[in-house]
């Protein structure tokens, strides 16, 4: 086992999404770790991040002291802090540069079927085209040219009047329908009303979801009826492609567009920001017609492969994820690369949970949770509110300085310009129900943030076991080792650790549903949760969410579908992936150099669900992952 020092790399943190357990289930069977819920019930509150940023628009933020980025990064947390302390392979460690360019960071959904999901066909089903026909046919008689191009320019926020008024020559209720429909199906994101000016009957249409208001994600009360044809699966399902977008942003926005609730849509994980990224999407009773009319007026987003189906998507459905990712300006030599390689593709890498599991500033998410399980929870709302030093908005920086002066929750409350964030939500919980109260006042905060606290902490306490493990034992099963049997733990006995290979081994998530391995590592469960003032023989909680079932992991994880290629390039701006957007609008693929300034390595590989690829580049390359350690490295690697 070799635990190496870190090569720079600049890293934009990836944002994956987290294993949720179910609570009611047969003891000591397998858990499947799926994929978090980024929303609660999927409603139309969004998640805010674990480090509990708010989401505020700049023009929000105020000036920050005059500190470096890579100063205030010292503050935040390193690979060792969270338990991620050992590497697997042999070879020396190279840098390079992660996610120079969103476009060097493509994730393809692998859906349960174990297809790869593509965006290759933008055509709408024939059945949606014969029932659209209507539509087209009115709105060819109902618009004139200069009134479609003035809608036009509106949906692209190209009209300066912000409005388009169409006068109803002939005044009817039905003429006024007509032109409502037609302008609101054929025109995504624009609203209409009815206008009375000087006698006369006008159309207005404007943007429903104006610049300002896109932030807001304030959806209509209900969705429009439409009439639905009883033949048709009332799932709409379709490939959503974007770029640089996170899941839910993505989600919101189409559902501001079409003027429906986020949560009338499902999809089975949620994916990188900093990415491109593909993904099937599932959306109740909107035709494929109108989905597809969003691909004139979105940027960074197109909708395709559509079909309909009788059910929606599931978290956790899908069998995992295809990466492409490319490392710029790598100095490793043609030797390292291939030894980083193969060790990846015949080995592996250690299964640890990646740096974004537990935030990125100076109060890292597993202590929260540990408060939790510890039912601290004077020290849960100290964690969350209290002034910490590091990168922050200056709006939180004032408000958690009014808690720490007043503990007045409406005080600090009004420093806040945006409230949905985590320290919003706690602060009017402890406004409404009091500071006497604050297990109901925690509970203002959506279920799924409140758990990723405590999932949290048993990532954590999952990595330092793990990497004990390595360290004593190295790439071996051995007794005392946990496999699974159909679905149940079972220990290993000497003569059977022979049979089986490190790969088979799993470790578990601390709870009160797993059993622990016999070996010294077993006992190492139990000294730290002690340590930690925790009773491992009582994961049960009073709060029922906030009890611990446990789950297997396995300690590695050998990727599928590895290949990778050496490539050279002048141009530090020329994409160097050929994406699906690109293939459908028949743009030539990129022509890589046979001699260049630089050098980049571009890997592909394929990941189950659960598992983070910043953990199998951080093996390739040997280096620290966590933002503190890679802000620094590049500040001096740069100078």
């Amino acid at each position: 086992m070799e635990e190496a020092e870190a090569s720079p790399l600049t890293v934009t943190g990836e944002k994956r999404s987290l294993p949720e357990e179910d609570p009611g289930h047969a003891a000591k069977r397998l858990r499947v770790e799926q994929e978090e819920e980024e929303q609660e019930s999927r409603g139309g509150d969004e998640e805010e991040p674990l480090e509990q940023e708010s989401q505020g628009g700049d023009e929000e933020e105020e000036e920050q002291e005059e500190e470096s980025f890579a100063d205030m990064m010292k503050h935040g947390l390193s690979e060792p802090d969270v338990g991620i302390l050992k590497f697997i392979s042999e070879h020396k460690g190279f840098s390079g540069i992660l996610k120079e360019r969103y476009s060097d960071f493509v994730v393809h959904e692998i859906n349960k079927e174990g297809k790869m999901v593509r965006l290759d066909d933008l055509s709408v089903p024939a059945d949606v085209e014969e029932d659209s026909q209507d539509c087209s046919c009115a709105e060819t008689q109902t618009l004139t040219e200069e009134q479609k191009q003035q809608l036009d320019e509106l949906q692209h926020f190209k009209n300066k009047e912000g409005s388009v008024a169409i006068e109803v020559q002939e005044d009817s209720k039905e003429k006024r329908t007509l032109l409502h429909r037609a302008v609101k199906t054929l025109y995504p994101g624009l609203e209409t009303k009815t206008e009375d000016r000087e006698g006369k009957k006008f159309i207005v249409a404007y943007h429903a979801a104006g610049k300002s208001a896109l932030a807001e994600v304030r959806p209509s009360a209900a969705p429009r009826k439409h009439s639905w044809p009883k033949n048709r699966g009332s799932f709409c399902h379709f490939v959503l492609y974007k770029e640089n977008k996170d899941t839910m942003d993505a989600i919101n926005l189409l559902s501001k567009f079409l003027r429906v609730r986020p949560n009338m849509f499902s999809y089975m994980g949620t994916k990188d920001k900093r990415a491109v990224t593909v993904q099937e999407i599932a959306v109740l009773k909107i035709s494929a017609e109108r989905l597809s009319h969003l691909n004139k007026c979105l940027m960074n987003l197109k909708l395709g492969n559509f079909s309909y189906k009788k059910q929606p998507l599931k978290l956790g459905e899908l069998q995992g994820n295809h990466f492409t990712v490319v490392l710029r300006n790598i100095s490793g030599s043609l030797e390292q690369v291939e030894q980083a390689m193969t060790s990846l593709k015949e080995t592996g890498f250690i299964n640890y949970y990646g740096m974004q599991r537990f935030g990125t500033t100076a109060v890292p998410t597993h202590r929260v949770g540990r408060a939790i399980l510890q039912n601290n929870w004077k020290e849960v709302v100290d964690l969350i509110l209290k002034p910490r030093p590091g990168a922050e908005k200056g709006y939180l920086v004032k408000c958690r300085e009014e808690w720490a002066r007043s503990q007045d929750p409406e005080a600090a409350l009004k420093r806040l310009p945006v409230k949905r964030c985590v320290e919003g939500q706690l602060l009017r919980g402890l406004a409404k129900y009091g500071k006497n109260n604050i297990i109901t006042a925690f509970g203002l905060i959506p279920r799924n943030n409140r758990l990723m606290y405590i999932h949290s902490y048993q990532s954590y306490v999952w990595n330092c076991m793990v990497s004990k493990r390595m360290e004593a034992f190295g790439l071996r099963a051995v007794e005392g080792d946990l496999v699974l049997r159909g679905g149940y733990a079972h220990v290993l006995s000497a003569e059977e650790a022979e049979k089986h290979s490190v790969h088979d081994v799993v470790m578990p998530l601390p709870g009160f549903d797993v059993i622990y391995p016999t070996h010294s590592v077993g006992g190492g469960y139990r000294d730290m949760l002690s340590a930690d003032d925790l009773d491992i023989d009582s994961m049960r909680h009073k709060v029922r969410d906030y009890s611990l079932a446990g789950a297997y992991r396995r300690i590695l994880i050998r990727p599928r579908d590895v290949s990778w290629e050496l490539i050279q390039y002048d141009d530090p701006r020329v994409p160097l992936v050929h994406t699906d957007v690109e293939k459908l609008e028949n743009a030539p693929a990129p022509v890589y150099l046979k001699e260049g300034k630089y050098r980049a390595l571009k890997m592909e590989f394929s990941l189950p669900s659960s598992t983070y690829a910043t953990m199998a580049v951080r093996e390739v390359l040997k280096m620290d992952t966590s933002i503190k350690n890679q802000t620094q490295l590049n500040t001096s690697w740069l100078n």
